[in-house]
């Protein structure tokens, strides 16, 4: 029976090992700074031609475990009710006002709140003040930097057809409407 345990927990501390040295080996030696208004690597994203939607932390900062980005709203709404069944995701609001349905609840921010919305959960939320901001976590990231990407290179909002295949195409689900504010 001890034989056994060696073995059990040889292999695990292998295994183990790999990982750390798997994850040390993908992320930075060092800190980085992300300037006000600025994208990481000099990037910026721009979501139907007018909201900044900066990368602050990459995928290729954290091995692919994180990603941070901030969103300045110009433009009222959000985007279709869907699930992301690989991330969990957090906002955390830093000026306007945002309503946020995660499953049959619905929760309304402002600056200085955060919402944790856990992955395979139906979530989406809509800006309800004229201009927003907000921080926004992806873990693990996933393709979402992508996903972003892929909206940055359009001129204005796709159709839903369109949008359904982007998010399908990001491992994402769309599931109902955007929800309706007034």
């Amino acid at each position: 029976m001890q034989r056994r345990t060696f073995l059990w927990t040889a292999v695990a501390a292998t295994a183990t090992n790999a990982l750390a040295h798997t994850m040390a080996a993908s992320v930075p030696a060092k800190s980085f700074v992300v300037k006000a208004g600025k994208g990481r690597f000099g990037e910026q994203t721009r979501l139907g031609g007018v909201n900044p939607n900066d990368i602050k932390v990459s995928v290729d900062d954290t091995g692919g475990q994180l990603s941070v980005l901030e969103y300045t709203g110009h433009q009222k709404g959000g985007p279709p009710l869907h699930i992301h069944p690989h991330q969990d995701e957090i906002f955390y609001v830093l000026d306007g006002q945002y309503l946020f349905q995660v499953g049959n609840e619905q929760q309304t921010l402002t600056a200085g709140d955060l919402i944790f919305l856990p992955r395979n959960v139906p979530h989406t939320f809509a800006q309800l003040s004229d201009a927003g901001r907000l921080l926004f976590f992806f873990q693990p990231a996933g393709k979402m930097e992508n996903y972003f990407r892929t909206l940055g290179k359009l001129s204005g909002p796709p159709s839903p057809p369109e949008g359904a295949k982007i998010f399908a195409d990001h491992d994402m689900q769309v599931v109902g409407p955007p929800l309706a504010i007034h």
